[in-house]
């Protein structure tokens, strides 16, 4: 359930923010997003009835267990530190264009 459940989120939302509310990397991540001008989704994990359910789902799913879980264009990213990593490198405002998470006339 909760793994068809986190790939449908993936696959109708072009950028997918797998979250804890307290979590300082996580806030990072969505702040990045949000300078960027991206429309993305959030799921605040620790907010869900069924979140850590979700949570093991992703560790399954892309091995990682920890959050921030990315996701652009269904495609999975990593966490915080790959992230911030493709923004340095200048790959992340492309990956969320392609996405169509940023409109060309706000970048």
């Amino acid at each position: 359930m909760a793994l068809q459940k986190a790939k449908d989120i993936v696959s109708t939302n072009p950028v997918v923010v797998f979250s804890k509310s307290y979590c300082p990397f996580c806030v990072d991540v969505k702040q990045l997003l949000q300078q960027l001008g991206a429309s993305f989704k959030a799921i605040e994990l620790d907010k869900e009835s069924d979140g850590s359910d979700i949570q093991a789902a992703l560790a399954e799913w892309t091995g990682q267990r920890t959050v921030p879980n990315v996701f652009i264009g269904g495609k999975h990213i990593g966490g915080c530190d790959s992230t911030m990593a493709l923004h340095k490198e200048g790959k992340l405002v492309p990956l969320l264009t392609e996405a169509g998470a940023i409109t060309k006339s706000s970048v």
